[in-house]
């Protein structure tokens, strides 16, 4: 790694240097209106020399449902795109917990109008160093923000559109400045939807309980799997609905999750302590479950992985 950043990244269909990928000042602007990307992880697990994505599979596939939504072709097959990211971090030599995101989006904008229709792609994949923070005791504390969540009759919000984001931003900014370490939106309707880039759990008397897909919320990766291992591993009752703005103030426990959110414990809502004003039995349970997953020490969801063959020699 030179200078703070990987030697190699992918762009325009090969690997190529760093400092070699460059677009014109004029292409900015409404090239990333419509941009969709992904969030993946990578994680390291020193006991076997390797590194493990993901879910890999199935963020690929959603890049794919996004790019549709938006309009955007794709011109990889998911195969190429998965071979792409593996050879990408064994030519970066990562070892190290990894965040790769590919971001699509249009190409040649210089000059033409916002809502140009037919507009080429183009596909960038970059990695950067995320080290995780699942086991290091971070919990945080979140206000309900001001800010609605984008519903479906305005954007789509079921996918990563770079667009959603900005409304995370404006509420995420709002909670901190208002002394807060995260914000939670409610939808149209005035229910639960999401946390700005992470969905939301609860668990009261026992079930674990969140927000419906339906609820204006991403179709998360991570709290599909979550919701997995919640029933077959800790055979913990599911609950998804629509939920109060008040329940949040009476869950017996509260955590956000998301590929950089991981499982992040919340211990304080609108400065109601949650439970007993630290991360609950269940929250540390799934935590614990979900980082053996993660890291390759548990081998009931081994599909979930994919080995990234970092020992093995990389070609000019």
């Amino acid at each position: 790694m030179a200078d703070g950043h990987p030697t190699y990244l992918w762009w325009k269909g090969e690997r190529r240097r760093w400092e070699e990928a460059t677009v014109h000042v004029t292409d900015l602007g409404w090239s990333t209106v419509g941009a969709v990307f992904e969030g993946i992880r990578a994680y390291w697990n020193p006991d076997a020399g390797e590194l493990f994505v993901f879910r890999l599979q199935e963020h690929l596939d959603r890049l794919v449902r996004s790019m549709k939504l938006v309009r955007l072709p794709l011109e990889y097959p998911v195969e190429a795109l998965t071979e792409a990211i593996l050879d990408l971090l064994r030519a970066n030599e990562t070892r190290g917990d990894t965040y790769i995101r590919p971001l699509a989006y249009a190409a040649n904008t210089s000059g033409k109008r916002f809502a140009q229709i037919g507009n080429d792609a183009e596909l960038l994949i970059n990695t950067s160093a995320m080290p995780s923070h699942l086991l290091t005791g971070l919990t945080q504390t979140a206000k309900v923000s001001s800010w609605r969540r984008i519903a479906d009759d305005v954007m789509p919000p079921r996918i990563k559109n770079l667009s959603n984001y900005r409304n995370g931003q404006l509420a995420g900014q709002e909670a901190r400045l208002d002394g807060y370490d995260t914000a939670f939106l409610l939808d149209a309707q005035g229910k639960l939807a999401e946390a700005p880039g992470a969905c939301v759990m609860l668990v009261r008397d026992g079930r674990l309980i969140t927000p419906e897909v339906t609820s204006s919320i991403l179709e998360s990766i991570t709290r599909d799997a979550l919701l997995i291992l919640a029933r077959e591993s800790l055979g913990i009752e599911v609950v998804e609905r629509q939920v109060d703005r008040t329940e949040l103030y009476l869950a017996d426990e509260v955590f956000t999750c998301g590929t950089a959110a991981e499982i992040t414990p919340i211990v304080a809502v609108d400065r109601y302590d949650i439970g007993g004003g630290e991360p609950g039995p269940i929250t540390r349970r799934l935590e614990r479950l979900f980082h053996d997953v993660l890291r390759g020490s548990e081998d009931r969801y081994v599909h979930w992985r994919t080995p990234v063959g970092v020992a093995a020699p990389v070609p000019a």
